[in-house]
């Protein structure tokens, strides 16, 4: 069960969902994140998938927004696809997580039965 926060977070990714065909190489809107900062602002972003693999993930979409508007620093994140799906965040989007400030305690929602784990529990044995 999701707490009212977790909700407003779910509902905000879900919002964000809507697939689209951009051209015959790049697609996007399939999955849609939201990050809550730890200012308390909710950034959002979709993915973009492309044929040649240069396409970014929904969270990573989304921290770029945060970044691009001085956040540096994540408190939440949750990913959904579709049909309402939670999604744990890729490899690459933990990374790209755990390489920020503060990194280790972002909270993740990583499945519908309300699930979340800690970043560092998610990368026990990160780059950083």
């Amino acid at each position: 069960m999701l707490n009212n926060i977790w909700k407003n977070l779910y509902d905000t990714a879900k919002a964000v969902v809507n697939p689209k065909k951009i051209s015959e190489q790049i697609c996007s809107g399939g999955v849609g994140a939201a990050v809550l900062t730890k200012n308390g602002n909710i950034f959002t972003g979709v993915n973009i998938d492309t044929d040649c693999s240069l396409g970014m993930c929904a969270e990573r979409n989304a921290m770029s927004t945060m970044i691009t508007a001085g956040e540096f620093e994540i408190a939440r994140v949750v990913a959904v696809n579709k049909k309402g799906q939670v999604l744990p965040p890729c490899g690459a989007c933990r990374e790209f997580m755990m390489q920020l400030k503060n990194a280790s305690d972002i909270e993740v929602l990583v499945d519908n039965n309300g699930t979340v784990v800690k970043l560092k529990d998610l990368m026990p044995y990160s780059y950083s």
